[in-house]
């Protein structure tokens, strides 16, 4: 599975019409790495939501140079594709703007490790509790007891900084659950392409018999997860848990079996696909039926 890093460079390169040779040969240079580095400085210094061109010779000032023609050389090997020039000075292009945020944000540079700690909720198959590891960039919350594995996704380091393990389990949370419910839109999460949505039937992971599947048209960004997870921006079911007092954009999503396994889900017929999920809540039960798109059916509340 692709990482942040993995997307976000791709993202950068796609953007800035170079291929990934070039892109890299590009930045692969301390000097104009600090260049970016010193034109993110002078723009958040601005201080407002529309920050006007860094003029040359502050930019100059902020890199230790002491060349005024070797710092020019770099500046203008990022012209045209990381950088611009305008009448007033030097501003960022989307694909600079990208690559400075991952350094910053430590995508590319970071290598956090977290470990274990205590995660909310139990095991959809045993009943346990779980807990929490973060390594390589990405998030697990398995069982302690039998190891069952209900989450492993990519999550950037800086997503840790300055935050505890709750408040870090929060974020990772809002995070995995906006990517979804942008796939499930058929909105790719890291580039905004157009997602392909389809169910797959045929699985080897454990506790998911059927898994959805969306891949990315345009940077070929995969997701897959259990069908449920593709559910939590879905009207019907947010109000059918909001008025049970359960507010399903806060609550962590692995608490909830019928978004990490297939406890509740019904394979109604195949070719075409078609799914039933029955969503408990507070005694009451919804059930939810989708196509092989994902597209909603039909909705029954008992």
């Amino acid at each position: 599975m692709s990482t942040p890093a993995d997307e976000e460079t791709r993202e950068a390169v796609r953007e800035a019409d170079l291929t990934p040779a070039e892109a890299f040969s590009l930045l692969g240079n301390e000097t104009r790495i600090e260049v970016l580095q010193a034109l993110h400085e002078a723009t958040v210094e601005q201080g407002t939501d529309d920050p006007v061109p860094v003029p040359f010779s502050e930019l100059y000032d902020r890199v230790d140079l002491d060349d005024s023609a070797h710092f020019n050389y770099h500046l203008k090997q990022l012209l045209d594709h990381f950088v611009r020039k305008t009448d007033e000075g030097y501003a960022f292009r989307t694909p600079g703007w990208k690559v400075v945020r991952s350094v910053f944000a430590g995508t590319f540079t970071g290598r956090t490790e977290l470990g274990p700690f205590e995660a909310p909720g139990d095991c959809y198959a045993c009943g346990g509790d779980l807990e929490a590891r973060y390594a390589d960039e990405r998030l697990a919350i398995a069982c302690v007891d039998c190891g069952r594995g209900h989450v492993d996704y990519p999550f950037p380091p800086g997503g840790l900084d300055d935050r505890t393990p709750a408040e870090f389990l929060d974020a990772f949370h809002h995070h995995v659950r906006h990517h979804y419910c942008l796939a499930a839109d058929g909105v790719c999460p890291e580039c905004m392409g157009r997602m392909t949505t389809t169910l797959d039937t045929c699985t080897r992971i454990p506790g998911q018999e059927v898994v959805v599947r969306h891949v990315c048209n345009r940077c070929d960004n995969r997701l897959a997860s259990a069908v449920g997870l593709n559910l939590l921006d879905t009207a019907a079911v947010l109000t059918f848990h909001s008025e049970r007092g359960v507010d399903l954009t806060t609550e962590p999503f692995w608490t909830h079996d019928w978004c990490v396994s297939d406890v509740h889900t019904t394979v109604l017929q195949t070719n075409p696909t078609t799914i039933r999920l029955d969503l408990p809540c507070d005694g009451d039960t919804l059930s939810v039926t989708v196509d092989e798109t994902m597209s909603l059916l039909e909705t029954e509340r008992a």
